[in-house]
């Protein structure tokens, strides 16, 4: 299928929030895809990593776009949830 692809890596301070932001995320997996696109996460210690393969350069732009928001919710959602545990 794929054409195009790309590999996003996400280095955290931990192996903890990187499990956080791995699991939020994952979630989507299938549930995004189409026929145009398709994307594979994993973890490895603080590393998560997004693969994405697409069959143009036009649904490999809207996946990344839509990856990298995705991400940048879990991350936020992420310090939020330890600001709020700091402040009990």
């Amino acid at each position: 299928m794929a054409s195009h692809d790309t590999l996003l890596e996400f280095d955290y301070e931990s192996s903890e929030r990187a499990t956080v932001v791995a699991e939020s995320v994952a979630r989507e997996i299938g549930e995004i895809d189409d026929e145009r696109s398709r994307t594979t996460i994993e973890r490895d210690g603080s590393v998560v990593t997004i693969r994405i393969d697409a069959e143009d350069v036009i649904a490999l732009r809207a996946a990344v776009n839509t990856w990298f928001s995705l991400v940048d919710v879990a991350e936020r959602t992420a310090e939020i949830g330890v600001a709020a545990r700091h402040d009990r």
